[in-house]
């Protein structure tokens, strides 16, 4: 083994322009127990897109990409052009047959939706309201056998937290880049509403989720559980929506599963894809 490649090298690309977040903490959390669950010795660095326009070059193993606040939608900020062409930089390199281990990526939420638009995939819209709380989603006939999904149940439950959706997937666009829906909002027949689409494969490497795969429901469970979010969460949500969430998120079959599953998953792809078989 290489000793400047002794590690596992995952770049965070931290899209929450300084706002106060979770995400951060789940996502370190599951970085470390891979490495922990794997007896592999991981690091990880954080770039900060959107505050000093900082972009990982082409030298880590995995790359995750997180959530954040504000409009998907470009508005011609120095930031976005920088991200956009690591979106690209990232798919023309795995695309280069002469690039024996190739680059993975997943994309969170607010990331997936700036995929989406940059690539042409789908509309981005911005929703009639805030879908905030734990929803199941059902898997698509593609996502039943996707490695990243497999091992979840038909529907499986996830944290969502967005003002905008992905809707309408372009078939033509999709088909063209080789990229497959995964998963789709819940069923809602009294609702005469696109469903959103909830995950895409982009390509064998690069995957996405509209959705907030790292969310951590002990964590999560504390902090909701705290005086002054209560009171937020009912006074925007309602009581009911509030002690939905709460219950599964004490269910072990439900978000705690979901988090034990994606990310790993995609963490291990990448693992055994990219990192392992350069030493071989």
């Amino acid at each position: 083994m290489n000793d400047d490649k002794k590690h596992f090298r995952i770049a965070i690309l931290d899209m929450y322009n300084g706002f106060e977040n979770e995400g951060m903490r789940c996502i370190k959390k599951i970085i470390t127990a891979f490495g922990e669950n794997e007896s592999v010795p991981v690091e990880y660095t954080i770039f900060d897109v959107r505050q000093k326009l900082e972009i990982p070059g082409m030298h880590f193993d995995a790359y995750i990409s997180t959530g954040g606040p504000g409009n998907p939608s470009p508005v011609g900020e120095p930031w976005e052009k920088r991200f956009f062409n690591f979106l690209d930089q990232i798919f023309q390199f795995n695309a280069n047959r002469h690039n024996k281990t190739k680059k993975h990526l997943f994309l969170i939420c607010h990331s997936f939706q700036m995929a989406c638009i940059h690539w042409q995939l789908a509309g981005v819209s911005k929703r009639r309201k805030t879908s905030f709380g734990t929803f199941p989603v059902h898997k698509t006939a593609l996502g039943r056998k996707d490695s990243l999904l497999s091992a979840l149940s038909d529907p499986f439950w996830i944290v969502d937290s967005r003002d905008f959706q992905v809707t309408q997937p372009n078939k033509f666009r999709l088909e063209d880049m080789g990229a497959k829906l995964l998963c789709l909002e819940k069923v809602r027949p009294h609702v005469p509403l696109d469903r959103a689409v909830m995950a895409i494969r982009f390509s064998k490497e690069i995957v996405g989720t509209q959705f907030h795969p790292e969310a951590d429901a002990e964590g999560m469970l504390r902090y909701f559980l705290r005086e002054d979010k209560m009171t937020s969460i009912i006074a925007m949500h309602g009581e009911a929506r509030y002690n939905d969430m709460i219950s599964h998120l004490n269910d072990p079959d439900k978000i705690m599963m979901t988090e034990a599953v994606v990310i790993p998953a995609f963490l291990k792809n990448a693992l055994n894809e990219s990192f392992l078989p350069a030493y071989a």
